[in-house]
């Protein structure tokens, strides 16, 4: 079954940065756009990036154009989200997604904190 498994969250400075991954089991991870995703306390999850099945061609939300990048390795079925220049209002667990299926992971918490 689709199993995704987010990790490389916790506490940072503002300013600061962090590396997210993102494990994909399943299903034919190559073949497929992927998507991350987060969700504030108290607020709707919203969309972050998307990145092409090939890796060539991403998009990101206006408001983390510039400092984010996702990326991903298709040889180890794995999707990164690299998160620079960190702010308070990034804090919000994170989540991967392939929109194909209805599967979420556990998430992982991204605390942006002086």
């Amino acid at each position: 079954q689709v199993q995704l498994v987010e990790s490389g969250g916790g506490l940072v400075q503002p300013g600061g940065s962090l590396r997210l991954s993102c494990a994909a089991s399943g299903f034919t991870f190559s073949n497929y756009p992927m998507s991350w995703y987060r969700q504030a306390p108290g607020k709707a999850r919203e969309w972050v990036a998307t990145i092409n099945s090939a890796g060539g061609s991403t998009v990101y939300a206006d408001s983390v154009q510039g400092r984010f990048t996702a990326s991903r390795d298709n040889a180890k079925n794995t999707l990164y989200l690299q998160m620079n220049n960190l702010k308070p209002e990034d804090t919000a667990v994170y989540y991967c997604k392939n929109l194909r299926f209805t599967n979420w992971g556990q998430g992982t918490q991204v605390t942006v904190s002086s």
